[in-house]
């Protein structure tokens, strides 16, 4: 069964992945966005934003990057809802597949499209001036904690393009998403924000991802954030993956 459902997967996710490679513009798109914010963020306002030592590129690339994640799961939802539109899940499920490897697909396919975009971004920053001092050990981590969050999104993608009425909708969920880490220690230290917008930004999820990431790369030690980080993305992992079953279950009845 196992053996049946791996099978199965892989090759809707080598169907997913084909639509991907023949429009690769999506993963540009997904990337320009969070490039162009950089170069926004560090050559127009860096001058005047006080994070300590260090250049700002440093400091704000982690915030940078789940905004990159924010945007490219966007495109999940909108090829999710197409697909339920065209009439390719009903075709599915006549088909002797499980049914677990429609949805799989879609998520592995975020997966991988998002990981090139993460690697464009951070190899602009490097033409920029990031530098790290991490070794291969923390690297390991920041990559593990960005496809945890990932995959996390990517399902909370998967709702919204099983339930949208429209691609527009199907995608409108991650504006706000994007938004998230303008109210996070991302680009500028939580203690130089008013009362109330300090306390939600100390106590929401991309602070403390977005500080763990930050002190891996520039070499520090995390402490217990990198437990609260890992607690929160696989929070919402859980939390979004059933919720996506359940859509899925009421569209496959």
């Amino acid at each position: 069964m196992a053996t049946h459902v791996l099978g199965d997967t892989t090759v809707l996710t080598g169907r997913s992945l084909r639509h991907v490679t023949r429009s690769p513009d999506t993963i540009i798109t997904t990337a320009i966005m969070p490039v162009a914010m950089m170069l926004m963020f560090v050559y127009v306002f860096g001058g005047a934003i006080d994070t300590g030592p260090g250049s700002y590129v440093n400091y704000m690339l982690p915030g940078i990057l789940l905004i990159t994640i924010a945007s490219g799961v966007a495109y999940t939802s909108v090829r999710l809802f197409t697909d339920l539109k065209s009439g390719i899940f009903e075709r599915f499920q006549s088909l002797p597949i499980a049914r677990s490897g429609v949805l799989w697909a879609h998520v592995l396919t975020s997966m991988v499209s998002n990981l090139i975009s993460l690697v464009i971004v951070v190899g602009v920053a490097l033409l920029m001036g990031f530098r790290s001092s991490a070794g291969a050990g923390p690297w390991f981590a920041v990559t593990g904690i960005l496809l945890l969050f990932t995959l996390a999104l990517t399902w909370i993608a998967v709702i919204a393009g099983l339930t949208a009425k429209s691609a527009e909708g199907g995608s409108a969920f991650s504006y706000p998403l994007i938004f998230l880490p303008f109210l996070s220690s991302a680009f500028v230290p939580t203690g130089t924000m008013p009362g109330p917008v300090r306390w939600f930004a100390e106590h929401q999820p991309v602070t403390s991802i977005v500080d763990t990431i930050r002190d891996l790369l520039g070499g520090q030690p995390v402490g217990t954030g990198i437990w609260t980080a890992l607690a929160w993305c696989a929070g919402i992992l859980v939390v979004a993956y059933v919720f996506a079953t359940a859509a899925y279950r009421r569209k496959a009845a």
